[in-house]
């Protein structure tokens, strides 16, 4: 029981910090189209993200391949239940990647205008998808004795479902934009935190209603509406660093708004990991959903010993591309590249 409420927290963690370090990449490029008034601004705006998002939606995948080994009846039960909803999710996720890379294999227009637009819907419908999906982990679907799901898609858009992945994507947009007013220089910066001060009372607003609506949606909370409350106050901390220029600060702040949300959700889904509406003793749980104690006891092993160097790895990778960049930028890294010949160059480019 102690290694699977271990990976439990682990698997909350992972989807956490999923939300926080691919949350603002979701957000610039819901942005891009807004913030960057001509091709060359757009540019910069997703060069702000070209050396890390790859690299965060690692975290996506762990979380899966960590609910698949934990919790191997987790897994089933929910992905074959949210099939159409994480399908959605698989293709919006390769097309924006595919995005990053296409929009700069020609010069036209209309090319890279079409890839623009797809980069932003996919990075909207992205976390819409999962903000949905987790929050029906919480308020339940139909789910048999023999842990199977017995509802469809259409069971998925619930009222509460919906609010919840429309708040999760408004974090997103406010992350991103303390993102890229952090990463760049006037006029961009400037552009990035008036959208950001304008965005953040609407935000505050919706994660105040998450915390109520979870309390009374919910019959249980271990940590009743404290999280998403801290994050109200939060978001309206936002508004004034952002006016007094600490984009560093405000992304910091918009990092724990997004971690307390998520973490609101499986704070009050314990000791449940899927919720049965059909009925309360049909629900997946922490111990009837594990993996065998030796194989949690090897994982546990396993996940000591490479995920700090994970963590070590990704934080230089933040650490090297820490510097804002700007206009200037593109033009010195395209002048390199005409000089020394075909090479690799920043996604957008």
């Amino acid at each position: 029981m102690g290694f699977a409420v271990f990976w439990f927290i682990a698997i909350a963690v992972l989807w956490t910090g999923f939300f926080v370090l691919e949350g603002f990449d979701f957000g610039v490029g819901m942005l891009h189209e807004v913030i960057g008034h001509n091709d060359v601004e757009r540019r910069l705006v997703i060069n702000t993200i070209g050396p890390l998002w790859d690299g965060n939606e690692v975290w996506l995948i762990v979380a899966g391949a960590g609910m698949f080994a934990a919790f191997p009846d987790w897994y089933a039960t929910m992905f074959s239940g949210f099939y159409v909803a994480l399908v959605l999710l698989l293709v919006a996720l390769i097309l924006r990647g595919v995005s990053f890379e296409y929009r700069g294999k020609r010069d036209g227009q209309a090319w890279r205008r079409t890839w623009d637009w797809i980069m932003a819907v996919c990075s909207l419908l992205a976390p819409f998808l999962v903000g949905v999906a987790l929050a029906n982990l919480l308020r339940g679907v139909p789910i048999n004795s023999s842990q199977e799901f017995t509802g469809n898609f259409l069971t998925l858009l619930n009222p509460y479902s919906l609010y919840v992945g429309l708040t999760v994507t408004a974090i997103c947009v406010l992350h991103g934009a303390t993102f890229i007013a952090l990463k760049t220089t006037d006029p961009i910066r400037e552009r990035a935190r008036t959208l950001g001060k304008r965005s953040a009372p609407v935000v505050a607003v919706l994660v105040l209603g998450f915390a109520v609506w979870t309390q009374i949606e919910i019959d249980r909370g271990v940590v009743p509406g404290i999280p998403p409350t801290a994050a109200v106050i939060a978001i309206l901390a936002v508004i004034w660093l952002l006016a007094e220029g600490h984009e560093g600060w405000a992304f910091g702040l918009t990092t724990f708004t997004m971690a307390a949300t998520i973490f609101t959700l499986f704070a009050d889904l314990y000791p449940r990991v899927m919720v049965s509406s059909t009925n309360a003793a049909y629900s997946l749980t922490v111990s009837n959903a594990s993996s065998a104690p030796y194989s949690l006891k090897v994982m546990t092993v396993v996940a000591v010993i490479f995920l700090p160097l994970v963590l070590v790895y990704q934080a230089w990778t933040y650490y090297v591309f820490r510097r804002r960049i700007s206009v200037d930028d593109l033009e010195i890294g395209v002048a390199t590249d005409t000089q020394a010949g075909p090479a690799s160059v920043s996604p957008g480019t």
